[in-house]
């Protein structure tokens, strides 16, 4: 079905229910492939070089640490992906990314880990499917 499909990853959402919808949209192909986006935000990035003296790399690297039981759950169901790390404003970091690939369809998760969260949609994901000429599939 889809063969280019990005994944913004946010820390603050559950996506325990985004394997099964990947593997609904990539029908078994082999090669679709899913771009795991995240992006470290500029007072994230400020705080760990302040802080703990980490750099770019070592958090990306930690990021990437972090994904771990996500992209082991998308072995085993026999997803191709790759990760990209960025850093900046999220909003504007993702809308590059899309406007700069010829992504498909963008996934996102809406299943906040807070459920005091008033908003239906979260900010940036409102944001994104506002401005997007791609189709955005919000996974709840």
């Amino acid at each position: 079905m889809y063969k280019k499909i990005l994944l913004p990853y946010d820390f603050g959402n559950s996506f325990i229910n985004v394997p099964e919808q990947l593997v609904n949209l990539t029908n078994g192909d082999e090669n679709s492939v899913i771009t795991i986006f995240n992006v470290i935000s500029e007072n994230e990035m400020a705080d760990n070089v302040k802080y703990q003296g980490k750099h770019f790399d070592d958090i990306a690297n930690d990021k990437v640490e972090d994904l771990k039981p996500f992209t082991e759950k998308l072995d085993e169901l026999g997803l191709n992906y790759n990760i990209k790390i960025k850093t900046g404003r999220v909003v504007q970091e993702l809308l590059k990314e899309i406007n700069e690939n010829d992504y498909e369809i963008v996934v996102m998760s809406n299943k906040r880990s807070k459920m005091d969260i008033k908003h239906v949609l979260g900010h940036v994901t409102h944001k994104i499917a506002k401005r997007v000429n791609t189709p955005v599939m919000i996974v709840k």
